[in-house]
């Protein structure tokens, strides 16, 4: 599976939470190549289902959401300076000089402005910019920008994927495309693979805002088991050593009060016998991710996450090693691939 190739192409469509139609008809087409069925609801989750051997099987969903963070224009000054909100997550310090595409009646570039040092208080040197103090410039006077761009647009960083090396990727929105590239490639694992259990692969929608995709599709599949994928803190420089995790040595399995412990003990069982690189990410609270929404459908449904390392999160510039992307499909691959006995043997008590 090429993963640079798919990474790029999902790169292409603009999915801000609430805004992942396009996007969500693109990868519902990705998914009928493995999957028996695929269908996309009304909140644009998209949900493939292969099916396992056993008529009476049970359940495995696993989950990657396709959200990206991004901003809505706020406002539109007599200058043609646009002001905006954010969604999802965004520290202010990274968006000084920011390049971002602003997706009017057509697409519009714009760039945040940042004052020259040369035009700085000494007041103004100690802080950090705030965000309602950054403006857009489109370029355009007041009338044009008007003319293609209203209030409650939405509005993307801007970044083309960067091969850094063989194996090392940057770009915007890895956070969560990554995951979606690991169910396809859990997808072509398990293409080649006997499965007794029903996979439900399913790419989510809005988990940077209120992790609405999860709660809607773990309420409505009520699976046996369920497996999130998403991205966790790689190593770089000045953070915290036992809050990060190398890219490279493999997918990280979360442990914790809201994890399943047997399932995630099995999983890291089997990574242990099929030589997969991994490493232990310890959650001692609310993992960040869809985990806790899908933990806590209906009675409850024994959860795992697997997260993939990922540098610079919530940036224009995240970086990935497609070997983790990789190592993550095939440890899951054989996991739901597991005898539906030995699932029984995890789920008990």
């Amino acid at each position: 599976m090429d993963c640079i190739s798919l990474i790029k192409q999902l790169s292409t469509y603009p999915a801000i939470s609430g805004n992942e139609k396009n996007l969500s008809q693109f990868i519902k087409q990705l998914f009928q190549e493995y999957c028996d069925t695929v269908e996309v609801d009304q909140f644009y989750n998209v949900k493939g289902i292969m099916r396992g051997e056993n008529s009476n099987a049970k359940k495995v969903m696993i989950t990657a959401h396709m959200d990206e963070i991004g901003f809505l224009v706020k406002s539109i000054d007599e200058r043609g300076f646009i002001k905006f909100a954010n969604i999802g997550g965004i520290d202010s310090r990274i968006l000084l000089a920011q390049e971002v595409v602003i997706h009017g009646k057509k697409d519009i570039i714009g760039v945040i402005g940042a004052k020259p040092p040369h035009l700085l208080t000494v007041e103004e040197v100690k802080k950090a910019v705030s965000k309602d103090e950054l403006s857009i410039d489109t370029g355009m006077k007041a009338e044009e920008v008007k003319k293609y761009i209203s209030v409650g647009d939405i509005i993307t960083l801007m970044s083309e994927p960067v091969a850094l090396n063989e194996y090392r990727l940057s770009s915007k929105s890895l956070d969560n495309k990554a995951g979606v590239v690991a169910l396809l490639g859990i997808m072509k694992e398990l293409s080649v693979l006997k499965h007794q259990s029903d996979i439900y692969f399913v790419a989510t929608t809005q988990e940077e805002t209120e992790l609405t995709g999860a709660i809607t599709t773990a309420y409505k599949i009520q699976p046996d088991i369920a497996i999130v994928v998403d991205v966790c803190h790689g190593d770089m420089p000045e953070a915290p050593k036992d809050e990060i995790y190398t890219l490279g040595k493999g997918p990280s399995v979360g442990v914790g009060p809201i994890l399943h412990s047997k399932l995630s003990k099995k999983i890291i069982d089997i990574a242990k016998e099929q030589g997969i690189p991994y490493q232990i990410d310890v959650e001692p609270g609310d993992t960040g991710t869809e985990a806790w929404a899908t933990q806590v459908s209906r009675n409850g449904i024994p959860t795992a996450l697997i997260s993939i390392p990922l540098r610079y999160m919530h940036t224009a510039v995240e970086t990935i090693d497609i070997r983790d992307i990789n190592n993550t499909a095939r440890l899951i691959a054989r996991f739901v691939a597991i005898k539906e006995e030995e699932l029984e043997g995890v789920l008990c008590f």
